[in-house]
């Protein structure tokens, strides 16, 4: 058993829907007092209505320095402090190189790397007035460990997320901050399910478990990092994919 998180303030940014709603989902499952952010304030409303317990909301987009800072004051405001930083906002529009213009580039990096950088700096004072925190990162095995075409601005987004994580790890040590990241696979989440049976029994052939993951799955990873008991875990990542980056190829299967 973990040591109980309940009453701890966390905020979790992209968090109305998908993983980030997972994440927020299962923090105030346990106790969790959370703040969903996300720039569809309406979304973000609904979903911390459907999750009950201490879950709020508020409008904030993560590539805006003023909107993170916000998104940080209200957690002061709402919570009395923070413990918790999960950065999870992030989009994945797809566009090959060739055809990709410096628009769809910098509206990738700004959300996914910016996003992940702005977030941290808005919420450090708080985390280090606590005499401890932790910041969680959702990357991706997408760049950091495998590649999928139309997605080399996205790919490179994930990749420099870890970059961050390892050296913000380092600068936040003496704060007992500890900075980690979790690496998610293929998940069935609600534009999965979309997409039809054809396209999630093709997705599903190229994982060991024989199963996409849920976003619980990803939401568990996170809340083992933020526990007491990770309290020496720092600058790491944990993948979440049921083996998928292990087969050198469809043979290995």
């Amino acid at each position: 058993m973990l040591t109980p998180i309940d009453g701890r303030s966390v905020i979790v940014t992209g968090a109305s829907k998908g993983i980030g709603k997972g994440i927020a989902r299962v923090f105030a499952s346990k106790g969790a007092k959370v703040l969903l952010a996300a720039r569809d304030l309406a979304q973000a409303e609904a979903a911390a209505a459907e999750i009950g317990g201490e879950a709020s909301a508020v409008a904030a987009d993560v590539s805006s320095e003023e909107d993170c800072a916000r998104m940080a004051r209200t957690a002061l405001e709402r919570h009395g402090g923070i413990d918790v930083v999960c950065c999870n906002a992030g989009i994945f529009p797809a566009a090959r190189l060739g055809t990709m213009t410096a628009a769809d580039w910098d509206q990738v990096l700004d959300i996914n790397l910016k996003g992940t950088f702005l977030t941290v700096n808005a919420c450090l004072a708080a985390l280090k007035a606590r005499g401890k925190g932790r910041i969680i990162v959702t990357s991706s095995i997408t760049g950091p460990i495998t590649g999928y075409p139309g997605w080399s601005h996205y790919a490179a987004s994930k990749a420099g997320q870890l970059g961050f994580v390892r050296t913000a790890a380092i600068e936040l040590a003496p704060h007992n901050i500890t900075v980690n990241a979790v690496l998610p696979g293929n998940l069935l989440t609600e534009g999965v399910e979309a997409l039809g049976a054809g396209y999630i029994a093709s997705m599903t052939s190229a994982i060991p478990l024989r199963r996409l993951g849920s976003v619980e799955d990803v939401a568990y990873a996170a809340l083992f990092l933020a526990s007491d008991e990770a309290g020496f875990i720092s600058g790491q990542t944990i993948v979440v994919d049921g083996g998928q980056v292990l087969p050198e190829s469809h043979l290995a299967l």
